[in-house]
């Protein structure tokens, strides 16, 4: 029997070492785990208990005032963002695969540019250019010597400006997803209805197309689950949604039941998108083929060469260069010194809630991949499953999940000392830096233990024999084996959450501590004060950061397929 197959049979006796510290050490990971596991279904588990032992009166009332409202907003809202993201992404992909067009090489890069920016970013950047006393009117005006009333112009603060900014900043989900595809998909298929006679359009339309459609599909369900959990942009143009309603329930009205009850719908929808989305992810892995030969690329030139050079660059027009102009305009007009001691202190915030919470996440990543790696059964991949949620569910559905049984806690606690020993403990989990990093954890969970699955489908079953030869235990193979090896992964998925804590709103404003503030949520208060110049600088730095992980993915496109070689 080889060492392999005998590691596999024995599960954890480490070779050559007492068997209890083995068992001891990969006890505590398994302990951890379903821990991690635990707290990542607690706020879901809390939401749908205060919903249902709410009075109906609230639901009542909801239903009466608002809940169809949001319902209605909220759906809509997914549909054009989808409806947005499908045109932009697939044609976008399909043209830097497919053809050959002045600027490609660079387009296909600077399509991923816009990735880095949060909606809400965008939403205050183009509220300054085009609503009514921004450059764009007001320049028709003095043009055309119109006076306020004498012209109609689109409004940016609607329920369609919200789906644009959206579209603008969540289109690279479908066009990543969907270069991916139509890179890899067999070129017989695109050859067969070539040779039948069908042109270009109708062979990408009937023949590529369809094939990816199932992976498009899960770009899609993504970009859905982003677009309900979106609050900065949605809050800021006034439309109704889950989202905002959530947030107004808690905050405005102090409606803890109503927030509650909102809270178990669009969790409910993102869990159902969430569904969807693993099921499209499955169906699409059947649609991939090996290419007997390199896929030819079409050449467009002329007017139509210049036709798609103008539709891969206008997304990357308006959801980058206009934002960034606009927005370091507003700034130095801003008056804001972004050196002071109070934007260094939201710095200093940011930073710091971020560094903490992708390292507690990449380490929470580490134990349940580590478990489900050295355990596999139902245990540990029902923890991985659960742990994955948290990229389905909201940040407001989150913070309102932890903050219920946070604040029960905190309040029997204090009643209990109140009573045994006259001293108050006051909160001390409710608004704390630690349950903050928590609902960020849950949130961003799946993008780190993604990271880790990549990076450990590499590691070989043969290595951990090898470890447990050498006498290592579980936590020894994890720290002087795995890590090691998956370190670039790990930097990677680290690297990933850092942006994502950087730009999450909703989970910081309902969760963060008293007088605890981060560049997003400076961002957020000044632009609901129509104070769009002073939100501008924060907001700058917030996609500054953001660009880091895109620079990353942009170099790794740079030195993959589609650029240099054959496909070239």
């Amino acid at each position: 029997m080889t060492i392999e197959s005998d590691a596999r049979q024995t599960q954890f006796k480490p070779l050559g070492v007492p068997a209890p510290r083995g068992r001891s050490a990969f006890d505590w990971i398994a302990v951890l785990a379903i821990a991690i596991a635990c707290i990542c279904a607690l706020p879901g588990i809390a939401v749908i208990a205060a919903a249902l032992s709410s009075s109906l009166d609230t639901l009542r009332h909801l239903a009466d005032t608002v809940l169809w409202r949001y319902t209605r907003t909220t759906l809509i809202l997914v549909a054009a963002t989808g409806a947005g993201t499908i045109l932009i992404g697939v044609t976008a992909a399909w043209l830097v695969v497919m053809t050959e067009f002045p600027g490609r090489r660079a387009l296909e890069v600077a399509l991923v540019i816009p990735f880095a920016f949060p909606a809400y970013v965008l939403a205050y950047a183009y509220t300054d250019i085009l609503d009514h006393p921004g450059i764009v009117q007001s320049t028709l005006r003095n043009v055309m010597g119109w006076g306020p009333r004498d012209y109609w112009f689109p409004e940016i603060r609607s329920l369609g400006g919200a789906a644009a900014m959206l579209t603008l900043v969540l289109y690279p989900y479908v066009y990543l997803i969907a270069r991916a595809v139509f890179m890899t998909q067999s070129s017989v298929p695109f050859f067969a209805a070539r040779a039948l006679g069908h042109s270009p359009l109708r062979a990408f339309l009937g023949v590529s197309l369809p094939m990816a459609r199932p992976a498009i599909a899960a770009g899609v369900l993504l970009v859905a689950m982003e677009t309900i959990a979106d609050f900065g942009a949605v809050a800021h143009f006034g439309v109704q949604t889950f989202a905002t309603g959530i947030y107004t329930s808690w905050f405005a009205m102090a409606d803890r039941a109503a927030a509650a009850q909102l809270s178990l719908g669009l969790l409910a929808f993102a869990l159902m998108l969430a569904m969807l989305e693993r099921v499209s992810r499955s169906r699409a892995r059947f649609f991939a083929g090996q290419r007997s030969q390199p896929m030819p690329r079409l050449g467009l030139r002329g007017a139509r060469g210049w036709a798609a050079t103008s539709f891969c660059a206008v997304p990357v027009i308006f959801g980058v260069v206009l934002p960034v102009i606009a927005l370091a305009a507003m700034a130095v007009d801003s008056q804001q010194d972004i050196l002071s001691a109070r934007y260094l202190r939201f710095v200093q915030n940011t930073l710091t809630l971020a560094f903490v919470a992708s390292a507690v996440t990449v380490g929470a990543a580490i134990v349940l991949g580590t478990y489900q790696r050295l355990r596999p059964g139902r245990v540990s991949g029902a923890s991985l499953y659960v742990a994955r949620l948290g990229y389905a569910v909201p940040g407001g559905v989150i913070a309102v999940g932890l903050l219920v049984p946070l604040a029960g806690f905190d309040n029997a606690l204090d009643a209990w000392m109140r009573e045994s020993f006259g001293v108050s403990t006051g909160l001390l989990l409710t608004g704390s830096i630690a349950a903050l990093v928590a609902a960020y954890m849950i949130r961003f969970l799946a993008a780190a233990i993604g990271g880790y699955e990549s990076g450990a489908a590499g590691i070989s079953p043969s290595i951990d024999s090898a470890a447990r030869v050498l006498g290592a235990n579980a936590w020894g193979m994890v720290r002087r084996v795995h890590v090691p090896i998956l370190s670039p992964s790990l930097w990677t998925a680290a690297l990933i959450v850092f942006v994502d804590v950087t730009k999450e709103l909703p989970a910081t404003l309902i969760m963060r501590p008293f007088n605890f503030d981060t560049l997003a949520v400076q961002a957020h208060r000044l632009a609901a004060d129509e104070r769009l110049n002073g939100a501008a600088v924060p907001s700058l730095v917030i996609a500054a950061v953001g660009l880091v992980p895109v620079i990353l993915l942009c170099r790794r496109m740079a030195r993959g397929s589609g650029f240099g070689g054959a496909r070239s």
